[in-house]
């Protein structure tokens, strides 16, 4: 059982077992994803990376209903079976991006499209980036070229709380809930260091740092006593609240009784029923991020683009905490200004690290591999040697863990789902290309094919009038 306790100013425990404490979670917009009707698949003689870690030569997959039924050498596949040769080719699992805002920022990039930032105020974390989501965005579509199975769009970084990303499939749709991973949990953004203070320093505050840590506090105090208020009730004579379902959906205005969005956000985060992401630069400023996720009781899933992590891997590494970096930008303000080329390796060094490749890029999404292979390639030159079936790990079983997908994808093992990319070679070469995409076990994109190179309606454009 996991009971829930609030530390520090919050100052509230709350006894009982989890599946007593009210859920702030329901989703009233869920998924309707369904995976593509699909043949089984046999790809043989392949270099297969499995993500965990493990290198098989000459080695086939087996993909049947939707999921991953086995992976080794001489494997014997249904009648049916499509059969894919895969010699000379390498397999690996389908990469995930765990910071995206394709579809929220979409292409072309003009003012009407910019829905990623809701600055009206420091903290929104009542705003979800899945309502921002616009599906035709072309950027879906390239990034599935560059092997992209999963990623999560998040809201952008001007706020020190911008709202809730969610995990998606990346499949051509006509709404996003139809490439909502199902039962994928949310993420919650935040945001230290310039940008809050940049964007609102001329609009109220917060103007500084110690500003920015008090607009967390703040927030975080009045999410606890919501959690308190919402408490489950000792007497079946008190008022229910309306996480409970019934009874008065109003409590005469206090928050306990009245539903709060913001609120809801907050405390299901410090519940770990939504995952905290936080954009942040600095080794001092992740530490003290690390010391207010301990003050209020929450858990923080991944440090995004992190470029001083390397400062800190062994507390990231003991705390648990997945750090997503860049292969080598820098230098662009201040806060970014002291990272280095070998930040990704010197982090995951440290046992039981969480290295992970990211993007925030419509352009980098399109090349993870790439920028995976740069980070190798730096480490080689400093004397460190990554094998290509470890970095695998760093866009795959690491992105899938941050999001708290780990045990339906991320990795190629019996029973998870059938989200796989057959390159041309090595995927940390420089001529890598994904050949063929696989999404629930469906092949979603194939190089050679013109049918299977999904295009969206806004990039057909308009015919040419007289």
């Amino acid at each position: 059982m996991r009971y829930l306790l609030l530390t520090g100013l919050a100052g509230v425990l709350l006894c009982g077992p989890a599946a007593a404490a009210p859920r702030f979670v329901d989703d009233p917009y869920p998924s309707t994803y369904q995976p593509i009707a699909s043949v089984p698949v046999l790809i043989e003689h392949a270099t297969v990376l499995t993500g965990t870690g493990e290198r098989l030569d000459d080695a086939d997959v087996l993909l049947a209903d939707g999921r991953v039924q086995a992976v080794g050498r001489a494997l014997a596949a249904p009648a049916n079976a499509l059969r894919v040769d895969g010699h000379g080719k390498w397999v690996t699992p389908g990469i995930i991006d765990i910071h995206s805002h394709l579809g929220v920022y979409p292409s072309p990039g003009v003012k009407a499209h910019s829905d990623g930032n809701e600055m009206t105020a420091p903290v929104t974390p009542n705003v979800w980036a899945e309502h921002s989501i616009w599906p035709q965005d072309p950027g879906f579509l390239t990034a599935l070229a560059g092997g992209i199975t999963s990623l999560q769009v998040l809201p952008g970084s001007a706020n020190l709380i911008g709202g809730r990303g969610v995990t998606l499939k990346n499949v051509p749709a006509t709404t996003y809930q139809a490439m909502k991973f199902p039962g994928a949990p949310w993420g919650l953004k935040m945001a230290c260091g310039e940008n809050p203070k940049r964007v609102y320093g001329e609009k109220g505050g917060p103007a500084t740092r110690m500003g920015n840590v008090a607009g967390y506090r703040a927030a975080f105090i009045d999410a606890a006593e919501y959690l308190r208020k919402n408490a489950p009730k000792k007497s079946t004579n008190e008022k229910k609240h309306w996480w409970s379902k019934s009874g008065d959906e109003d409590s005469g205005g206090d928050s306990g009784g009245k539903r709060d969005l913001k609120l809801d956000t907050l405390a299901g985060a410090i519940n770990g029923d939504i995952r905290v992401h936080i954009h942040c630069y600095r080794a001092d400023e992740m530490a003290t991020m690390l010391d207010l996720s301990k003050e209020f009781g929450f858990h923080i899933a991944a440090f995004h683009h992190a470029v001083e992590a390397y400062k800190i891997g062994d507390r990231l590494a003991n705390e648990n905490v997945c750090a997503g970096m860049w292969a080598d930008w820098w230098g662009f303000k201040m806060e970014a200004f002291d990272g280095i080329q070998e930040n990704i390796a010197l982090v995951d060094r440290v046992p039981k690290s969480c290295a992970i490749v990211h993007s925030d890029s419509e352009e980098g999404i399109q090349r993870l591999n790439q920028e995976a292979a740069k980070a190798i390639g730096t480490a080689r030159r400093a004397g460190i040697e990554i094998p290509p079936e470890h970095a695998i790990v760093w866009l795959t079983a690491n992105a899938a863990k941050a999001l708290g997908i780990e045990r339906q994808t991320g990795t190629l093992e019996a029973g998870k789902m059938g989200d796989v990319v057959v390159w041309n070679g090595s995927p940390f070469s420089s001529y890598a290309l994904a050949e063929q995409v696989y999404i629930d076990g469906a092949e979603v994109y194939d190089r050679h094919q013109q049918r299977l190179q999904p295009m969206s309606d806004f990039t057909l454009g308009q015919e040419a009038t007289p």
